[in-house]
C-alpha cells in the first residue's frame, strides 16, 4: 500500500478513488481469499483487465464480512499514470468516465462501481475516514419477510418494540472499548467512538437500526444489534446491553445475527486540506481517554 500523502503522479502512480455497491449474498466477503469468490479478488481482477496491467491492490474504507451488502463503500488504488491517460483508448471522454464505462462492461451484476475520481493528495479510503454508517433492516411479522426483500431483511418471529430498543441504545453511544461485542484480532484495539445508533419504523413497517462510528471491530455491529433484538422482544431489560458493555467481556446471551439484513450505506471523510492528518492520526493505537 502507498503512503496516505502520496501526491497523484508522483513515482509514475496516481491514485484513485473508487465508488461502489454490492450484493454481498454471493460472495465470501470483501477480502482476498484464495480459492473464494471475493468482492476485492473480483474488482482487482477488473481493474487489472480494463486497465492492462496486472490486477492492482485495492485498499477499502471498511472491510465487508461474507454476505454483508454495501451501497457506498468507497476505496482506492494505486495505478500507473500511463494505464490511467490510456484508459480513453480512442475516445475523447475523460479517464474517470473511461473507466467507469468499462468496469461496467467487465465486472459481474452483484457489484457496480459507482464513481471514479482521481483522488485528491493525502487521500486514503481507510485511514481518511472519519465515519462509517451502516442500516440493519428486520422484518418482525408473523408471516416472514417479503420474498422480493429476504436476501436484504433479516426476519425476527417476535414482534419488536422500537422505543425499548432506542433505550436500550442510548446507553452503548459514545466512545468505549466494545471488547464484549467484538471477536478480538490480536494486536486490534476494541476502543471505538459510537455516534449513532437508532432505530425506526419504515412505511413498510421494518424496524431499521442506523449505526454510526468512527470505525466498527469485527462483528461488532452484528453483536450489538442481536442484543437489542433482545431488548426489543423482551427477553432482556433496557439497561442490559450497556450492562454487557461495561463488563468489557462477551457475553454467551449475545448472539452474531446474520449478515444478509446489514448494509454498508456510506462513508464520511474530511475536507480534502485534512485528509493526510487524518489518515496519519489514525493509525495511531487508540486508548480511552
Amino acid at each position: 500500500m502507498q503512503p496516505a500523502d502520496l501526491v497523484s503522479g508522483v513515482g509514475g502512480l496516481l491514485r484513485v478513488r473508487l465508488d461502489l455497491a454490492y450484493d454481498g449474498s454471493g460472495f465470501s466477503g470483501w477480502a482476498a481469499q484464495p480459492g473464494r469468490r471475493t468482492v476485492q479478488g473480483v474488482l482487482e481482477e477488473a481493474l487489472g483487465r480494463v486497465l492492462r496491467i496486472d490486477p492492482p491492490r485495492v485498499t477499502v474504507a471498511g472491510r465487508t464480512d461474507a454476505g454483508v451488502h454495501a451501497r457506498g463503500q468507497v476505496c482506492h488504488v494505486d495505478v500507473p499514470a500511463t494505464a490511467w491517460a490510456a484508459a480513453p483508448g480512442r475516445s475523447d471522454r475523460p479517464p474517470a468516465v473511461a473507466l467507469l464505462r468499462r468496469l461496467a462492461g467487465v465486472l459481474p451484476a452483484d457489484v457496480r462501481v459507482h464513481g471514479v475520481a482521481e483522488a485528491p493528495p493525502g487521500f486514503d479510503a481507510r485511514f481518511s475516514a472519519v465515519w462509517r454508517r451502516y442500516r440493519y433492516r428486520v422484518a418482525d411479522t408473523p408471516y416472514g419477510a417479503d420474498p422480493l426483500l429476504r436476501s436484504f431483511v433479516l426476519w425476527h418471529d417476535r414482534p419488536l418494540d422500537v422505543d425499548a430498543m432506542n433505550a436500550a441504545a442510548a446507553g452503548l453511544l459514545g466512545e468505549h472499548d466494545f471488547a464484549a461485542y467484538c471477536r478480538p484480532r490480536e494486536g486490534a484495539t476494541t476502543i471505538r467512538e459510537l455516534r449513532v445508533l437508532t432505530w425506526e419504523r419504515t412505511a413498510d413497517g421494518l424496524a431499521v437500526a442506523t449505526i454510526e462510528a468512527d470505525a466498527f471491530c469485527h462483528n461488532q455491529v452484528r453483536a450489538m444489534i442481536g442484543a437489542l433484538l433482545l431488548v426489543g422482544d423482551g427477553r432482556r431489560p433496557v439497561e442490559w446491553p450497556a450492562t454487557v458493555l461495561a463488563a468489557g467481556r462477551r457475553d454467551p446471551a449475545v448472539v452474531v445475527i446474520p449478515p444478509h439484513g446489514l448494509t454498508l450505506e456510506s462513508v464520511g471523510y474530511p475536507p480534502d486540506a485534512e485528509l493526510a492528518a487524518r489518515a496519519r492520526a489514525a493509525r495511531n493505537v487508540r486508548t480511552l481517554r
